[in-house]
């Protein structure tokens, strides 16, 4: 059996310069935002805080300084990343395309397309959706039934993609689709850089959660033309493509810090007056955070190696989606505050909220089924 190695995270810098200097920005640009406002984290948008946040430096900071970028390391990117969703700040606006989008089109995109697009994500002014999960396939990526057909030097692309965040809002999507057949159920897949401004046949329908909001969407894509420099990568090497970019989605804070909102509201009740089995509870909760913590970062020293820490990635993004949808659990059974959406009692409103987002944790970035099927065949178990 193959065993997975998580290395000990880099014993260098703390950044302790850059992560002041971050909690000083937010300190000032989000002392307004009420906790059921922080609540919301990385599903916030507000574009003009990513703008600010580009100014800063803190967007694409990995990426070569000749596409706009920084060179600054993954573990640097860390820290700006971790002080955002621990301080609940609206990051959607530039996450994704900061995330993986943006490494994508660095690793595997044209020339033309990094010089397009990558100074735009530093900026902050350039968001991104992505095309992967579908109708009746969700997580299954290999279910994929969106198909892009050459036709008169480029595609024709029929399909629909489902839980596209903000697409409705994003200026591009990354589409994972069929470009031919093949007998390896992982092969004959493309992806494309897709304009959802000026590309035609292309409809977005939005998809309401559970609290009423509007993250998700379905896009449809009806005989979409995409010019063949829409190409991102080789042509049949969509599959390898995307797997290296899930490893960006699946291993960073945000895996065990969308709940933290509801953990800071239920210590600070907690604190006033703790019963001995309060505080065993939440030492526990509090241990459990520094593991996965003390994981992710370990993640993000693999990546700053240049490595492809797939499995160990998927092993974070399991774990963490167990921890964040435990916490509402916890809370209730810790302190008899009801939830209630919009109280003016902050623990109520940020449990409410939680209650009604958590269970979208297990989804998004694929969902525990997948998951464990990955990681079985990476311990060698199938």
């Amino acid at each position: 059996m193959t065993m997975i190695d998580f290395p000990a995270p880099s014993t260098g810098s703390d950044f302790a310069q850059l992560r002041q200097n971050v909690r000083d920005f937010l300190a000032q640009e989000m002392a307004d935002h009420t906790p059921e406002m922080r609540a919301r984290s990385w599903n916030g948008y507000d574009a003009d805080f990513s703008r600010k946040v580009g100014e800063q430096g803190w967007i694409g900071m990995t990426f070569p300084k000749a596409y706009g970028g920084h060179e600054r390391s993954p573990l640097e990117r860390y820290v700006v990343m971790e002080e955002m969703l621990a301080a609940g700040a609206p990051v959607v606006a530039h996450w994704i395309a900061d995330r993986q989008s943006g490494p994508l089109i660095l690793a595997k995109g044209t020339e033309a397309q990094k010089r397009e697009i990558l100074p735009r994500i530093a900026a902050g002014t350039c968001t991104f959706c992505i095309g992967m999960s579908e109708p009746d396939s969700g997580s299954d990526l290999a279910a994929t039934r969106t198909t892009a057909t050459p036709q008169n030097g480029g595609f024709r692309v029929n399909g629909t993609k489902l839980w596209t965040t903000y697409a409705h809002k994003a200026d591009y999507m990354i589409l994972f689709c069929r470009t031919g057949k093949s007998e390896d159920r992982h092969g004959g897949m493309s992806q494309f850089l897709v304009d959802l401004k000026t590309t035609n046949g292309i409809t977005i329908r939005p998809v309401i959660d559970m609290a009423g909001e509007h993250h998700f969407n379905e896009v449809i894509l009806d005989e979409a033309l995409l010019d063949k420099d829409a190409l991102i990568g080789t042509l049949g090497g969509g599959w390898d493509q995307v797997m290296s970019e899930l490893a960006f989605e699946r291993s960073g804070p945000e895996r065990f810090l969308s709940s933290f909102a509801l953990i800071e509201q239920m210590i600070a009740l907690v604190r006033l007056e703790a019963t001995e089995q309060q505080e065993i509870e939440v030492g526990r909760l509090a241990a459990h955070l520094m593991v996965l913590r003390r994981m992710s970062r370990s993640v993000a020293g693999l990546l700053d190696r240049g490595e492809n820490p797939l499995l160990q990635a998927t092993i974070v993004k399991d774990l963490g989606a167990i921890y964040e949808q435990d916490v509402p659990r916890l809370a209730r059974s810790l302190l008899s505050r009801p939830a209630q959406p919009g109280s003016a009692d902050s623990y109520s409103a940020v449990l409410a909220h939680t209650v009604l987002t958590v269970p979208s944790f297990s989804l998004r970035g694929g969902t525990r089924e997948i998951l464990r099927g990955i990681i079985a065949r990476g311990l060698g178990l199938r």
